[in-house]
């Protein structure tokens, strides 16, 4: 049996946003997205994961998500607004999770895509049944949740050491 620590990692993708022409940084959540991002944090309530960390991006959409979204977890977990996660590439995302402090067991990361779909997909070198291809077949569509598990520390996160545990999406 190993001694190394199981840990989660949660990826959501924020919440349907208005467009505008304003700077993208600074875009809200459409009326869909007020109404998602809730229903994404009681699925996530529901699955029994109680992240320790939430690292959130910056931007005016993933904010106003997470808002939403940890209404409805039964702790709030300690946020971190992240600059670094606005526009962020794979191994900028990896670098973050690389950084993530050894006593947290569950992260979750609350992103924009292309990036949080290449994260999830990336870490994950195996799944539960076909969420793999359920979860590349959809896009990672707003307001979406994968959930990874790997054995390690966070300095140890790479490409393929994670399993995917859950798939979710709320118009899925």
């Amino acid at each position: 049996m190993s001694s190394e620590p199981t840990r989660r990692i949660v990826i959501l993708r924020h919440a349907k946003a208005e467009w505008s022409d304003a700077n993208d940084h600074e875009r809200p959540l459409a009326e869909r997205g007020r109404k998602d991002a809730p229903v994404a944090g009681r699925w996530l309530a529901g699955s029994g994961i109680t992240p320790d960390l939430a690292l959130c991006s910056t931007s005016v959409r993933t904010r106003e998500t997470w808002k939403l979204a940890v209404g409805e977890l039964p702790e709030r977990p300690r946020t971190v607004y992240e600059d670094r996660m606005y526009e962020a590439s794979l191994g900028e995302l990896i670098a973050l999770l690389n950084e993530v402090p050894e006593d947290v067991q569950d992260v979750v990361l609350v992103g924009h895509n292309p990036g949080m779909h290449a994260l999830a997909d990336a870490l994950a070198g195996e799944a539960e049944g076909d969420l793999l291809a359920r979860m590349n077949r959809s896009g990672f569509p707003t307001a979406a949740i994968a959930v990874l598990g790997f054995t390690g520390s966070w300095k140890s996160v790479e490409h393929g050491v994670g399993r995917l545990l859950a798939f979710w999406a709320p118009h899925a």
